[in-house]
């Protein structure tokens, strides 16, 4: 918990960061099993992220967009195993952080194709990189339950029963926060395309 304290001490990370935030919420969100959630700080480990970015900025301002998601993906992958590793120091599991590792992977590409199919143009993937911002930051601002469902159910690939059982609710109320959820989603992200 020590280095919680530190980030939160640290403050903002600016600007040219702070639109990243969200992006990196989600992806922390998709990598963690829900039983984990609750034990980790996300919010901790994205600003965590957020910093060591910052306290590289130089390099960082002269990377592509595809090269700055992609350090900022493998840093917060780092940041979530250190976390997870902290909660079974006695009982570090190698397979484990892989896996969360790969989860990271599978959750980015799950995101990407969410948004297009193959677009490989500088353009395209910066285009692409965008979109991915928007959308994370669209998620962000639907309601908690909303956001669980759409998450879980689009991003994770679960299934609406598995769903059902993770939320605690029947399937058809799970069914009409997907409804909900992705008309809201498409609403700020017709906006959010506006601006």
């Amino acid at each position: 918990m020590a280095r919680t304290a530190e980030v939160r001490t640290a403050g903002d990370c600016g600007p040219a960061l702070d639109h990243f935030r969200e992006y990196l919420s989600l992806l922390a969100r998709l990598q963690l099993q829900p039983a984990l959630q609750g034990k980790i700080d996300l919010s901790g480990v994205v600003q965590q992220t957020l910093l060591e970015a910052h306290q590289a900025m130089r390099q960082f301002q002269e990377m592509s967009a595809d090269q700055q998601c992609a350090w900022l993906s493998t840093a917060l992958a780092n940041n979530l195993t250190d976390e997870v590793r902290k909660l079974g120091t006695a009982m570090r599991d190698v397979a484990r952080e892989r896996s969360l590792e790969a989860a990271l992977e599978q959750s980015s590409a799950r995101l990407e194709a969410w948004l297009a199919a193959d677009q490989s143009s500088p353009s395209q993937q910066a285009i692409r990189n965008e979109r991915l911002l928007l959308l994370a930051h669209a998620l962000a601002q639907l309601p908690e339950d909303q956001r669980q469902a759409v998450e879980l159910h689009h991003l994770r690939g679960y299934p609406v029963a598995l769903v059902s059982q993770e939320m605690g609710r029947s399937p058809g109320a799970i069914g009409a926060l997907l409804v909900r959820g992705l008309k809201k989603l498409r609403e700020l992200l017709h906006a959010g395309e506006e601006h």
